[in-house]
This record gives C-alpha cells, sequence and structure tokens, in this order.
C-alpha cells in the first residue's frame, strides 16, 4: 500500500505558532503519527482565523504569543466561529497563570512546551476525543473552585487582571503603542487607554511610565525563566 494511501483518514491539525522552528518541529512530529496529518499553518490570528474558518481541521494547537496577536483572543473567536475545532494551547507560558484563562476562552486542553514529544501527542489525541487536558495541578485547582473551597490568594498582582487586561498588559510588555493593540484586539484606542488605567489601579502604579515600565518587566521575567 502506498505510505500516504491512509492519509485521507488521519486527523488534520492546524498549527498557530510565530516561530517557524517550533512549527516545522510540530510537523515533523505529527507527520510520524499514524492518525495525525498536518493540513495548515499560521504565524498570527488573522493568518489563523481565515484558514481554519476555510479548512476547518479536527484540532488546532495554539501558542498565546502570536505575531502581534493574541491567542487568547484567538481561542475565543475560534470557540464562537468554529466550536467544532478542538484547541489545544502549547505555550511557555505558565500555567498556572494562563491555563484556566485558556479554557474559559474555549480551549480543550493545555501543555507547556517542556512537555516530552510522547506528551504532546497524547495530549492531542486526547482533545481529539473531547476529553479537557490539563496539568495534575490546574486540574486541582479547578476542582478546589468547583466544590467551592476558596481560592488561594493570587501570587501576583497580575493574576487580578481579566484577560484583556492580561493581554494589553502583555502586548505592552512586547513594545505595542496603543494605537497598535487596539488594532490588534480590533477596538478603539480609547477602550485599550481604559483598560490601561485599570491596569494601573489594580497594579498600584501611578503614571503611563511606571505602567510600560513594569509590563516590559515582567514580560522579561517571563521569558527569562
Amino acid at each position: 500500500m502506498p505510505p500516504d494511501a491512509n492519509r485521507t483518514s488521519r486527523k488534520r491539525v492546524f498549527l498557530v505558532d510565530d516561530h517557524p522552528l517550533v512549527r516545522e518541529w510540530l510537523t515533523n512530529l505529527i507527520h510520524q503519527q499514524p492518525d495525525l496529518q498536518v493540513c495548515g499553518e499560521a504565524e498570527s490570528a488573522p493568518q489563523a482565523r481565515q484558514a481554519i474558518a476555510l479548512l476547518r481541521p479536527a484540532v488546532a494547537i495554539v501558542d498565546l504569543s502570536l505575531k502581534d496577536s493574541s491567542g487568547i483572543e484567538l481561542i475565543k473567536d475560534l470557540h464562537e466561529t468554529c466550536p467544532e475545532v478542538a484547541v489545544l494551547v502549547l505555550s511557555m507560558h505558565d500555567e498556572s497563570l494562563y491555563a484556566e484563562r485558556a479554557l474559559r476562552a474555549g480551549a480543550m486542553g493545555y501543555i507547556m512546551k517542556r512537555e516530552t514529544t510522547g506528551k504532546v501527542i497524547a495530549a492531542i489525541r486526547q482533545v481529539l476525543a473531547g476529553k479537557p487536558c490539563v496539568s495534575e495541578s490546574v486540574a486541582a485547582a479547578i476542582t478546589s473552585r468547583f466544590v467551592g473551597r476558596k481560592a488561594t490568594p493570587a501570587g501576583s498582582p497580575v493574576e487580578q487582571l481579566s484577560d484583556r487586561e492580561l493581554t494589553v498588559f502583555e502586548l505592552l510588555g512586547r513594545g505595542r503603542g496603543t494605537r497598535q493593540i487596539a488594532e490588534t484586539l480590533r477596538v478603539s484606542v480609547k477602550t485599550v487607554q481604559t483598560y490601561c488605567a485599570r491596569i494601573k489601579e489594580k497594579l498600584n502604579l501611578g503614571s503611563a511610565t511606571e505602567l510600560l515600565r513594569e509590563a516590559m518587566r515582567w514580560h522579561e521575567d517571563k521569558h527569562s525563566r
């Protein structure tokens, strides 16, 4: 039988990551599996929305930091427009801060990039089977809240930010200006300014300069771990 004879029976996977090397690694890994194949890829949310709407893959593997885009916002959009597409987040971002946000946005699973290739493939198959996929610590935190226990105190003030506020804060840390952020999130400049004011209040920052400095420091710390 030719090597590609059963390709049509494979589940189709779409990759969303702004690093070409990561997409190449995932493509090679997935194409080694007898039941999976990559049907497309994108480096930004706008590219991903358009391609996923056209290709309708079984699963989309999404990073949270995309080229001039927000992974969380993309997940929300896909949950609305393509609810049949299972979303698995594969990210370097701390799951204690981002996993529950991604799940609330509509993702089926969250796995860290530091995990083994075997766990990545297992996670893909798990969300394809309609089963949520998170680490034991994230599952325990969600269960604690579900049964009515008080949530543990936030580890840092940043955890108090809403999903949209955190997205704005992260984009500020990546050097994006107010207008760029407004275009990325498809909102007005005034709306972004309102988010910035809320962030300053929650983080107890007195000025836009302090906000920008804190956002850049947080972004650098997060990527140096």
